[in-house]
Formats: structure tokens, sequence, C-alpha cells
């Protein structure tokens, strides 16, 4: 009897094992390249995973190691995604081939490398691939920040710029003098509408230099610089080289420091274009944080043309869009922070029920909202007395401005995104 157990036992395990193998081998048949195991291509499965990403419209990849696998995900319309869990016994080969790639230390586990590489996959366009990797508790993590070609078709108009908007931009870029700054935060499509104006100033009869960190778009005619702090190129002595440079229009990444605050005013007040960023929450903020930056409110007041606030918002999937009743809670948070009348109770909106071509989110892709705020005689005059934000506000709406609310509100009456996402993007 006991060598009967021990048979039946053994017979036992070696179906179970059987029906394992099957399970794993039916299971990587089907799975795409991402998601192969160990004896996969590492090679292959870095390709797919880019590829992958590329197709479902994502802005960046994040492979985050964990205790007992690795993490991936995808930030599609600006919100994270999970993709898939891969066995941690690759992470390091992931790591590796994504280095080699971007011509990074594969010796180096305890130290932050910053690279980038261009990949060309099959039916694909161009893509360059921003890399970032530090060391984390659990092992190297990487950040790819995918730059596609296609991305520099936006225009004033595609970005979501109202026509009254972009009439203000116009006006205020063709000057020859003074300083247009774009501002919000991390992520809201600063750069983007600075590349767009770029283009559209881009003649034969202008020279266009530029200093960024990083160079996200190569823009044929136009001169751009890398900053780079091993060679002491920073956005202060790139913008002192510039001016050597005869140039008509420049551009700076962003203004980060008192330093570059204070050669970009100079700048612009010897005959110069000069379009830049700033983080802060809306347009009339601006001016303040210069102030902040020990800059004269003089020389503010008098090179400072305009200052544009962007957010960006996801726009409602076409395929799967339907009509709802403005609830409640929606209807009271928005009259909190929107002029009375401008919307009533019951009013109908878009949403997005979710579909295969929106991966069930119900959005696919993304529009701005914004804000644009024309310095005149009185907005310049509140700078001398260093007014406060809330005043230099009050004074562009009086002179027509129409905030980042009011133009999400515009837009989600018009379908093209919801109030869902007015109320996530902007409610403070």
């Amino acid at each position: 009897m006991p060598k009967i157990k021990t048979l039946t036992k053994k017979l036992f395990n070696t179906v179970q094992e059987k029906v394992h193998d099957v399970e794993e081998a039916v299971e990587h048949a089907l799975a795409p390249a991402w998601q192969l195991d160990d004896q996969g291509s590492i090679i292959e499965l870095v390709d797919s995973l880019i590829k992958h990403a590329q197709e479902l419209r994502a802005s960046d990849i994040h492979i985050d190691p964990q205790n007992d696998s690795v993490r991936i995900r995808l930030r599609i319309d600006g919100v994270l995604q999970d993709l898939q869990k891969v066995s941690k016994g690759i992470h390091q080969e992931i790591i590796s081939r994504i280095k080699i790639l971007s011509d990074l230390r594969t010796d180096e586990h305890q130290a932050a490398q910053d690279g980038r590489f261009r990949l060309s996959l099959p039916g694909q366009p161009l893509l360059d691939v921003r890399v970032s990797i530090a060391p984390t508790y659990h092992g190297e993590n990487a950040v790819l920040r995918l730059l596609s070609d296609q991305a520099q078709d936006f225009t004033l108009d595609t970005m979501g710029f109202s026509a009254r908007d972009q009439a203000k931009i116009l006006r205020a870029a063709h000057r020859p003098y003074g300083m247009i700054l774009v501002t919000g935060p991390t992520g809201s499509g600063k750069t983007t509408t600075l590349y767009s104006l770029i283009k559209l100033l881009n003649t034969p009869a202008v020279s266009i230099v530029t200093v960024e960190d990083p160079i996200e778009y190569a823009i044929d005619g136009i001169e751009q610089i890398q900053v780079n702090a091993r060679t002491e190129l920073t956005f202060a002595n790139g913008l002192r080289s510039i001016l050597r440079q005869d140039p008509d229009i420049i551009m700076v990444g962003e203004i980060r420091d008192r330093e570059t605050a204070g050669i970009a005013v100079n700048t612009a007040l010897t005959g110069h274009l000069l379009l830049s960023t700033l983080h802060t929450n809306d347009a009339a903020t601006t001016l303040p944080r210069l102030i902040d930056m020990k800059i004269e409110p003089y020389l503010i007041a008098s090179t400072v043309n305009l200052a544009i606030g962007q957010r960006l918002v996801r726009q409602v999937c076409p395929d799967c869009k339907s009509q709802h009743p403005l609830t409640e809670a929606e209807y009271k948070s928005l009259s909190e922070i929107l002029p009375p009348k401008s919307l009533k109770k019951g009013e109908m909106f878009s949403k997005g029920v979710g579909c295969d071509q929106c991966n069930n989110t119900g959005y696919k892709g993304r529009l701005g909202v914004f804000e644009v705020m024309v310095i005149d005689d009185a907005i310049r005059e509140a700078i001398l007395r260093k007014g406060q934000a809330s005043e230099l506000r009050q004074l562009a709406v009086a002179q027509g401005m129409t905030s980042m609310v009011e133009d999400g509100l515009s837009k989600a009456k018009a379908g093209l995104t919801s109030i869902e996402e007015i109320l996530r993007i902007l409610h403070e």
C-alpha cells in the first residue's frame, strides 16, 4: 500500500507539472512581447514596449521595480495607467538595455543618469525617447518620455486657443521687443506653446536662437542650444552667449532663478523679443513671481507684453460620447469659481462612456485651456506699485481676459471635454 500511495503521488505531481507547463506555453504564445518571461529577447521586449506605448498615445513609460516584480505603467492623456507586471528576474536586463540605447554607464547603479535615443520602428514615425534612471529602494527605475515628430504639427489653433486669444498672441509676437511668458505647472504644455510660437515666427528674415533643457524637438532654420551643467552652460550663461549670436528672437526654456530672470529682462529691453516659461499657477501670478526674483517693478512693466496661463484637459472620446445633465455637486463646485449666470442647473454636457477606441477611459487626446493676459497701462501701473496677483487678475478680466475656468467651461459646452475634467484640473 505505501508503494501504491507513493506511485500515485508521483503520477499526480507529474500530471500537475505537465498541466502547468502547457498553461505556461499557452500564456507565452498569447502574450504580447512586453509580457515575455526571462527566456524572451530583452531587445524585443523593450522595442515592443515602446511601440505598444506609442500606439496607445502614451507620453511616458514608467518602469518601477518592486519587491518581487517590476511594474510597468503608461501615462496616457496625462493620467498614469497600469500596463503589466513582469518578472523581477529580468529587471536588470531591461535597465541595461535602456542604458545601452541611451549611451549611459551600465556599471553605475547608485547614481541618477539622464540620456536620450532615437528609435525607428516598423510602421511608426521616428521617435525621440528621453530617459531618466534613478536608484530606488528595490533597484533602478526608468522613466521614458516619448517625443514623436508628430507633436511638431501643433499650431495655436489645434492646441485650443480661441480666435480672440490667438489675435492677442499674434499682436504681441509681432512686436520687435519685449517678453512673452507662458506659465503653468509641469506637464501643462508650456513648451509646446513656445514651439508653436517659434514656428510661427520662423522666417528667413529673422534669426531665432534658443537655449533649452532638454531640446525636445529639432526645428529647421533655428539655432538650438542644449543646457549642459558639466560645461557650466546654464540658462544664464547660454543667454549671455546667445546675445553675441546676433539674434532677433530668443527662446529660453525656463526662467528658474534670479540671474536668468535679470538677463532675460535686460535682453528684452535691448531690442529683442524673448519667449520663456515660468512655474506659476496662472497668468496673473507671473508678474509678482518676477518681483520675488528681485526684478525691479519698472523693468517688469517695461518688458512683459503678454502672459499666458494654461492647463491640459482630456478630450471626450468622440466614439463613445454621450450627454448627461449637470449634477448638483458639479453645479455647486462650478458656482464657486464662475461668474453668476454662466451656467444653469441641469444643463447638458458631454461625457465618454468608454470603448475600445479610448481604452475604456472615455477620453482620447488632450487640448489646452488658457487665459491670455495682455499687459496694458492699467496693469503696468499696478505692477509699479507692487499690486497683488488678485488685483492684476481683476484688471485683466475688466479689459476682457477670459479665465482658464471660463475657457474650460466653453470647451465643455462645445462637447470637447467634460465637467469632471475641468474640476479635476482647475478647481483648487
